[in-house]
C-alpha cells in the first residue's frame, strides 16, 4: 500500500518506519524545513532504540520519504495516519489545534481514490466524528473517504518492538471498507484484533493509559505506607503482583509517571469526566499521588543531604528515551535550584533536551563518574541500565559524602550499607 503519516514524533516516525519496512510506500509529512531535512539525511531527531537504523534502511530502499507538501502525499495514499501531538491546556483539556489543522489539510488534498483517514493521536471521545465533519467540509464533492480510530499502544524505549508485537490492534470505524483496508495493512502486526466503533476505540486508549497510571500511583501509595510502618515495598508489591488478577507490570514504586502519554491522558480524562458531569475522584487521586511521590523524594533529599552540591543521574522520564516531558528530573532540579544547590547532571541521551530548560544553571557531565566528583550526594532519577552495575566503589571514592538517594530502587540496601553508603530509596527501610 501507499500510506501517509502526518507527524514524525515517537508515534509517527516509528509507525512510518515499521510500515515502510513491511514493504509499503510511506510518505511522512512534517511542518518545519529543518526537521524534514534532518529526517531526509537519516537523522530521526528523537532517540528511540533501533529507530535510526530502521529509518536509514528504508531511506536506502526508497520506501520512505519526507515532505512538507500535503498535495504531493495525500492524493497517492490509500491510508493517512494522523499522529500529531495533543498536549494538555492549562485546564487539562487536550489541545486539538494541530489535529484539526491536519484534518483541514487532508480534506483539501483528497482526490478521487477512496482514502481512509485514521487518527492515532490520543483524542477525546467524539473527536474522530468531528474530524469527519471537518474533512467533509473541505473536500471536493466527488471524493470518497472514511474516518477510523486506530490508537497506538507503544512505549517509548521499546516502540519498534511494541508496534510489531502489539497485544492488540484496535480499529474503530463505522465503514466496513475502511476496517478491511486497515486489517489488510496490519496483517504483519501481531496481536488480537479489536474491531469496534469510533467512540469505543477512542475510549479504549484513554481507559488503558489511565489504568496504567493508576497502577503506578497505587504502587507509590503503598510505598508511602511502607515508609511509615517499616515494611519493605519491594517485598510487599512482589507478593501482591504474584496474583494473576493484578500482575507485576507497572506495579513499581518510584518517582511516578511522566512522558508524553500518561500525564496528559489522565488530565484529559479528568477534563472529559467533568464535562460529562461524572465524579472523577479516582482520577484526581491518581494525579495527586503522582505529584506526592516526587514531593516525598525531594523532602527526603532536603532532610538527609549533608551539603549543597549534588549529582543527578538520569534526566529522561524513563530509560531508553530522550523525552523529558513531565519528567521527575525537571521538578527535582527546579526545586533544588530554588534551595541554592549546585547540580551536576548526567544522562546518556536527554542532556540536550534538559539544556533547553536549564541552560547554564546546572552542569552537564560527560560520564556518570565525572558527575559525582566531590558531591555531597548522588540522586538517581532514571534507571538507565548503565547505573545498575556501575563501579560503586569508584563512585564512593569520588564523592565528598557517600550518600545516595535512589528514586528507582535499583540497588540492594544491604549491599550499599556494607559498602559504607548512606542509602535512601523508595518505600524501603533507610540504610
Amino acid at each position: 500500500m501507499t500510506i501517509t503519516v502526518v507527524g514524525h514524533g515517537y508515534v509517527g516516525l516509528v509507525t512510518a518506519c515499521v510500515f515502510a519496512d513491511f514493504g509499503n510506500q510511506v510518505f511522512v509529512i512534517g511542518h518545519t524545513k529543518e526537521k524534514i531535512a534532518c529526517l531526509k539525511s537519516g537523522d530521526p531527531i528523537i532517540y528511540e532504540p533501533g529507530l535510526k537504523e530502521l529509518l536509514q534502511k528504508n531511506i536506502r530502499a526508497k520506501r520512505i520519504s519526507f515532505t512538507l507538501d500535503y498535495e504531493k502525499a495525500i492524493p497517492e495514499s490509500e491510508i493517512v495516519f494522523i499522529t500529531v501531538g495533543t498536549p494538555p491546556k492549562e485546564t487539562g483539556e487536550a489541545d486539538l489545534t494541530a489535529v484539526i489543522e491536519v484534518a483541514r489539510n487532508i480534506g483539501k488534498n483528497l482526490k478521487t481514490k477512496f482514502t481512509v483517514v485514521s487518527c492515532k493521536s490520543t483524542v477525546p471521545i467524539g473527536t474522530n466524528h468531528k474530524l469527519e465533519i471537518i474533512i467533509s467540509k473541505h473536500k471536493s464533492k466527488h471524493v470518497d473517504f472514511a474516518v477510523a480510530s486506530c490508537p497506538e499502544f507503544l512505549r517509548e524505549g521499546t516502540g519498534i518492538f511494541d508496534t510489531i508485537n502489539a497485544d492488540r490492534v484496535v480499529i474503530g470505524s463505522n465503514n466496513k471498507r475502511a476496517v478491511e483496508q486497515l486489517i489488510t495493512l496490519h496483517k504483519p502486526i501481531n496481536g488480537k484484533r479489536v474491531i469496534t466503533d469510533l467512540a469505543s476505540a477512542e475510549m479504549i486508549k484513554y481507559a488503558s493509559n489511565v489504568f496504567l497510571a493508576n497502577k503506578i500511583s497505587y504502587a507509590n501509595l503503598i510505598s508511602f505506607y511502607c515508609e511509615k510502618t517499616g515494611a519493605n515495598v519491594s517485598e510487599v508489591l512482589s507478593g501482591v503482583g504474584i496474583d494473576e488478577r493484578i500482575g507485576k507490570k507497572f506495579l513499581n514504586p518510584g518517582l511516578g509517571y511522566g512522558g508524553s502519554c500518561l500525564p496528559k491522558d489522565v488530565k484529559a480524562f479528568l477534563d472529559i469526566g467533568k464535562k460529562l458531569f461524572i465524579k472523577t475522584d479516582l482520577l484526581s487521586s491518581i494525579e495527586n499521588i503522582n505529584l506526592r511521590a516526587q514531593e516525598n523524594f525531594l523532602e527526603k533529599i532536603l532532610k538527609y543531604v549533608s551539603g549543597k552540591k549534588v549529582a543527578v543521574w538520569g534526566l529522561s522520564f524513563k530509560p531508553n528515551t530522550d523525552d523529558i516531558r513531565f519528567a521527575p528530573s525537571v521538578f527535582i532540579i527546579k526545586k533544588l535550584l530554588e534551595q541554592g544547590f549546585q547540580i551536576n547532571t548526567y544522562d546518556q541521551e536527554a542532556t540536550n533536551n534538559i539544556k533547553k530548560i536549564f541552560a547554564d544553571k546546572i552542569y552537564y557531565s560527560k560520564d556518570p563518574y565525572q558527575a559525582v566528583k566531590k558531591v555531597d550526594a548522588l540522586i538517581i532519577i532514571t534507571e538507565w541500565n548503565e547505573f545498575r552495575q556501575i563501579d560503586l566503589n569508584k563512585v564512593k571514592k569520588l564523592m565528598k559524602n557517600p550518600t545516595i538517594f535512589d528514586g528507582r530502587n535499583i540497588y540492594d540496601p544491604s549491599d550499599l550499607k556494607k559498602m559504607g553508603f548512606k542509602y535512601y530509596s523508595i518505600g524501603r527501610p533507610y540504610q
